[in-house]
């Protein structure tokens, strides 16, 4: 995810950020995240430090802290922290900035601290640009070759090693070797993928011991040894992948994503791995309480290479990080694996909540390669897949007696025959490709904490297998499947497999040879004719599009007889190659002679782009331009109509349609989406506006009346499916009542909220909301200034949150908790306004703490 998207919303007018990357801050014991983004502005530069909330998705995720000023004498140095062992993780240590302004921080290995780094050393006033100090000594860039040059005495740039040796062992040349990014020509990627087509050739298959667990802590410290799990094999494994869920539930750990667990399990693994081995940790990353590990024998530690992590929060708005993935991605010798440790939607009827979060993690998890003229790597993209978490299907149509008598005859392969993960498999709905072993263990879900008992609290929930362990690719042989009972202090038991996977260990001679044999055969095509393709097809158009609705429509470049490489260009004067709702996947991509690709083109209308859509100001029209590297460009033509919605329209246009929007005419919907928010109140059209939209009473009512004592209600997302449907009865007008479940329409609620151009409190209110967010009276000033329909849907709104809070006792919500999702939703900084700091965010939640804490309505 490019968090500097997050950084730019709330930067100032000229100002840009350049890169972003996240980076660990120790606060005496304890390692805190921060975001830190390369800002520029004119010819002066400074490095922006963030505290951030969660995921780093919006200018409202993100809290300024300091400034660093990139000045002359501004350094980049390695430092070495007391107790680091020699071999070591991926991650480098650095300090930034000069004498007297300076910042130590922990950056994450792999391509976005690469380009971080070198846009730091690239720039006049930074020590080093030409090299990198090192524990005060001033190293010089080490000199990898690029195969552009074609260097046939050293033709495996994996000979070298350099993000392997940054990756596992503190070398003098650690630095330097991040800095020193290898170049990536069209040569060299011709290369790349013909040795990738000869692979057969050069490598032979061996196998290596992984071992594979996952652990929902129920938010507890780890108070017993993990030994009883991570170590009840006689025979160390090479790899360990271990994923943890549910590492903390506190509201701080949900809304923030810093937690004291992380460094506690982090030392439990550690101090429980397997004696008869030495471990070097090759890279972690956490999305609040999901968190997954990975270590590697040290003497394996140089095979690891192209190591990258990624998050995908599946939470509500696709933004709470409580669900979703966690991934890791590395190249072992010449096998790429991927491991991801998910947590998915709890509930049993909530199968296709599962279902969806799945789907949602593996379209969204995409990791960058080191090669920029390459795609993201999906997911799918790998050799080897090893999954693993709480998946949280359960069992169904049986009841507890029932599924406790089979557990208790341990009747293991009937019960799985009502085990929601299989029948979803069988079904190809979820985890198609994918392979379970065959489970041989009682549910490791539901427990009393600290014994082996079943849940015996007033809910009593069925025994189920929530912890799974699924892979998919060749060569994988599982060895066992298990759980582990001795650790008792969650409600749910570890899991753990273990598998022998084989992978490709490459023969330097025959790889030798067969590099040698393609640059034989590349300096004949050196003077080839310039490349050339033929595109299936070079217009398209998406009809009916709708709001938050992918569509996708898909061509084929076939290519001709000369290797090339395309990317799909930006136009004269235009920044990006596409329009906002547009989308080219993958925008670019390499191509063998007579090799083809299928591009993806996706339209997908948003917050950013359905006003002007709505209002006819925006059309869906583009043009792309498919450009070859050393051939000629190809145009495509892109239309399609959209369909406007009440999502992204303004609250006073929405006052005065009394019909469905897509009823309307669109000069009548042009008009009143135009019309300036100042002339609203004035009594100038024929018909009287309505006190609030019709839409937002609907889905209010709704919840209002069926809703009050639902749990997680604005916590826990809906289904994708029935926001489409719920969307389509607001835009259509079709039903009186709205259909979905209950956190579908709590979920379309905050979705409308969050699509209105002009906030419910309007922008120019947002200085004053802030400075008398502790004076109530005051604050009702300020409401009653607002434009009379937004007065009315904000007072509206009010009254249905302080109803939902007088149920507290069943809904479990409280007024911090509505604060926080309502808060920057309902009151945002205006467009151009700078990132909040943490103590403006915390004056926005205060100032609508106010009104739900209000006895009374206010005057």
């Amino acid at each position: 995810m490019d968090q500097s998207v997050a950084i730019q919303e709330g930067l100032a007018a000229g100002a840009t950020c350049r890169i972003a990357v996240q980076a660990g801050l120790w606060a005496g014991a304890r390692r805190e995240s921060r975001l830190l983004g390369l800002v520029q502005r004119g010819g002066e530069r400074a490095i922006h430090v963030y505290t951030h909330r969660r995921m780093a998705i919006a200018a409202e995720d993100i809290w300024l802290e300091r400034v660093i000023p990139i000045t002359e004498g501004f350094t980049v140095e390695e430092v070495v922290p007391d107790g680091d062992l020699q071999v070591i993780g991926s991650d480098v240590t650095v300090r930034l900035g000069s004498a007297h302004d300076a910042l130590t921080v922990r950056l994450p290995f792999g391509s976005r601290t690469r380009a971080f780094l070198r846009e730091l050393r690239d720039h006049p006033e930074v020590v080093g640009s030409e090299g990198v100090k090192q524990n005060g000594k001033k190293l010089a860039a080490a000199q990898n070759r690029s195969h552009d040059s074609t260097d046939k005495s050293a033709p495996r740039q994996n000979k070298l090693k350099p993000e392997v040796t940054t990756e596992m062992v503190q070398s003098s040349g650690a630095m330097a070797s991040i800095l020193s990014e290898p170049k990536f020509g069209l040569r060299d990627t011709i290369v790349k993928s013909q040795l990738v087509q000869l692979e057969d050739s050069y490598t032979n298959i061996q196998s290596f011991r992984f071992f594979v667990g996952t652990y929902n802590v129920n938010g507890q410290s780890p108070r017993e040894s993990l030994q009883p799990w991570l170590r009840c094999d006689a025979e160390p494994p090479d790899i360990y992948c271990v994923g943890f869920q549910e590492l903390d539930l506190s509201k701080e750990a949900f809304f923030f994503n810093d937690t004291p667990r992380e460094e506690e399990w982090f030392k439990a693994v550690t101090d429980s791995l397997h004696p008869d081995a030495k471990y070097a940790k090759v890279k972690f990353v956490r999305l609040v309480g999901i968190m997954l590990l990975l270590y590697v024998k040290a003497d394996l530690a140089l095979n690891i290479s192209e190591v990258e992590v990624e998050t995908v929060g599946t939470g509500i708005m696709g933004r709470m990080g409580n669900k979703g993935g966690v991934g890791i991605r590395f190249k072992f010798h010449n096998t790429s694996v991927c491991i991801v440790n998910s947590h998915l939607a709890a509930h049993t009827e909530e199968y296709e909540r599962r279902n969806q979060d799945f789907k949602d993690i593996c379209s969204r998890m995409q990791f960058c390669q080191s090669d920029p003229n390459l795609p993201p790597l999906t997911i799918g993209k790998h050799d080897v897949i090893l999954w693993l978490g709480d998946l949280n299907y359960r069992l169904e149509e049986l009841d507890v007696a029932k599924v406790k008598q089979l557990v208790d005859e341990r009747a293991f392969p009937e019960l799985c025959q009502y085990d929601q993960l299989k029948r979803q498999m069988n079904a190809n709905a979820v985890f198609e490709g994918f392979t379970e072993g065959e489970i041989s263990f009682q549910p490791t879900y539901k427990y009393d904490a600290g014994c082996d008992d079943w849940d015996t609290s007033e809910k009593c929930r069925v025994p189920a297998w929530c912890d799974r362990i699924l892979w998919k690719g060749q060569n994988v042989a599982q060895l066992s499947y298990r759980s582990h009972m001795a650790l008792k202090l969650s409600d749910h038991k570890p899991v753990s497999s273990v598998f022998d996977i084989g992978v490709k260990v490459v023969n330097e001679e025959l790889y030798r040879k067969a590099f040698e044999e393609i640059v034989r055969s590349l300096d004949k095509l050196e003077n080839a004719n310039i490349p050339s393709v033929t595109l299936s097809r070079r217009e398209f158009h998406f009809e009916d599009v709708k709001y938050m609705q992918l569509q996708v429509e898909k061509f084929t470049i076939c290519n001709g007889q000369v290797p090339c490489q395309f990317e799909f260009i930006s136009k004269p004067d235009e920044r990006t190659y596409c329009k906002e709702w547009l989308i080219a996947n993958p925008s670019k991509g390499f191509l063998l002679s007579g090799a083809e690709i299928t591009i993806e083109l996706e339209v997908f209308v948003n917050k950013s782009t359905a006003t002007h859509l709505n209002s006819g100001e925006e059309k869906l029209e583009d043009i792309l331009v498919l450009h070859l590297t050393r051939g000629k460009d190809y145009f495509l033509s892109v239309t399609g109509n959209y369909l406007p919605s009440c999502f992204g329209s303004p609250i006073h246009t929405l006052c005065y349609m009394r019909e469905p929007i897509q009823d309307m005419s669109a000069e009548s919907i042009r008009k009143l989406t135009l019309m300036p928010l100042e002339m609203s109140d004035d009594a100038i059209q024929a018909e009287k506006p309505m006190d609030i939209p019709k839409e937002l009473w609907m889905m209010v009512d709704h919840l209002y009346r069926n809703a009050s004592h639902q749990e997680e209600l604005f916590q826990q997302p809906g289904l994708r499916s029935e926001f489409e449907q719920i969307r389509d009865c607001l835009d259509k007008g079709m039903h009186d009542t709205l259909l979905g479940s209950n956190h579908s329409v709590a979920e379309a609620l905050l979705l409308f909220l969050e699509s209105l151009p002009e906030p419910v409190i309007c922008y120019r209110s947002y200085s004053s909301c802030l400075e008398s967010a502790s004076d109530y009276p005051l604050s009702c000033q300020i409401i009653s200034s607002l434009p009379k329909c937004h007065r009315n849907v904000f007072e509206y709104l009010m009254a249905f949150l302080r109803e939902l809070l007088k149920n507290s006792g069943r809904n479990h919500l409280d007024v911090n908790i509505l604060a926080s999702v309502f808060g920057g939703l309902l009151l945002r900084p205006p467009p151009g306004h700078s990132v909040p700091q943490m103590a403006e965010k915390r004056r926005a939640q205060q100032f609508l703490r106010q009104f739900l804490l209000a006895a009374e309505p206010w005057p």
